[in-house]
C-alpha cells in the first residue's frame, strides 16, 4: 500500500508578466476544503482590486479530491492550467491561486493558457517539495498495569504520542504511518486492558 505523497513545505509565491498584465501566484499546503475556502477568501480580500482570482486545488494521498476554477476567464484557460502544473510536479494537498491584474491588452486564449501555466509553475519552482507519509491517529485507553507494554510498543513502532492523560486509567493518542495502523491495532488488542474506542 502506497502511503507516501509529495506536497510543498510552506506557502510560496510566483509571478508572470505579459503585455502589462500581471499574474501573481500563491501556492499553499492545505489539508481540507474548509481551509481552502478560508485561504481563497483571504487572497480575494487582500487583492480585491484584481480582475480575476483563478485557482485549482488537489487533496488526498492520490489527489482524489480536486477542483479547477477559471473565475470568469475563458473556459479551460486558467484553472485547468494551474491544476496541470500540480500534476506535472506530482504534488497533492495543495492550493494554487493566480491573481490577474489586467494590463489593457488582451492576451488571447493561447496567451492566457501560457500565463496561468507559467505563473503556477513559478510558485511551484519557488517551493520546497517534500515527501510525507500518510498518518492515522489512534486513541487508546488502558490501565496502569499495561503502561510498560504500551510504551514499549509505541517506542518499537516509532509512533508519535500526541496526548497522554493519566487519571484513573490512562488515555493516549498516538500518530502512526497509515500502512502500519492495522498491525499496531492488532498488537494493542493483545495487551490486557487496552481498549481502542471508535
Amino acid at each position: 500500500m502506497n502511503d507516501k505523497y509529495k506536497t510543498i513545505e510552506a506557502q510560496t509565491t510566483g509571478i508572470y508578466k505579459e503585455k502589462g498584465s500581471k499574474f501573481l501566484s500563491f501556492a499553499c499546503p492545505v489539508y481540507s476544503e474548509n481551509e481552502i475556502k478560508l485561504i481563497i477568501a483571504q487572497i480575494k480580500k487582500e487583492y480585491f482590486d484584481a480582475r480575476h482570482h483563478c485557482y485549482a486545488y488537489r487533496l488526498g494521498i492520490n489527489g482524489e479530491i480536486f477542483r479547477a476554477n477559471d473565475d470568469g476567464e475563458p473556459s479551460g484557460t486558467a484553472g485547468r492550467q494551474i491544476y496541470g502544473q500540480m500534476l506535472s510536479f506530482d504534488v497533492t494537498n495543495i492550493l494554487i491561486v493566480v491573481v490577474r491584474y489586467f494590463g489593457g491588452i488582451k492576451l488571447g486564449t493561447s496567451g492566457l493558457i501560457n500565463a496561468y501555466k507559467t505563473a503556477a509553475a513559478d510558485a511551484l519552482k519557488n517551493s520546497k517539495i517534500t515527501e510525507l507519509t500518510e498518518q492515522q491517529i489512534i486513541s487508546l485507553r488502558f490501565s496502569y498495569t499495561a503502561m510498560n507494554d504500551v510504551m514499549k510498543l509505541v517506542k518499537d513502532e516509532k509512533a508519535e504520542i500526541l496526548e497522554h492523560i493519566t487519571e484513573l486509567d490512562c488515555c493516549m493518542k498516538i500518530k502512526v504511518d497509515k500502512s502500519k495502523a492495522a498491525m499496531i491495532l492488532e498488537k494493542l488488542s493483545k495487551i490486557e486492558s487496552v481498549t481502542v474506542p471508535n
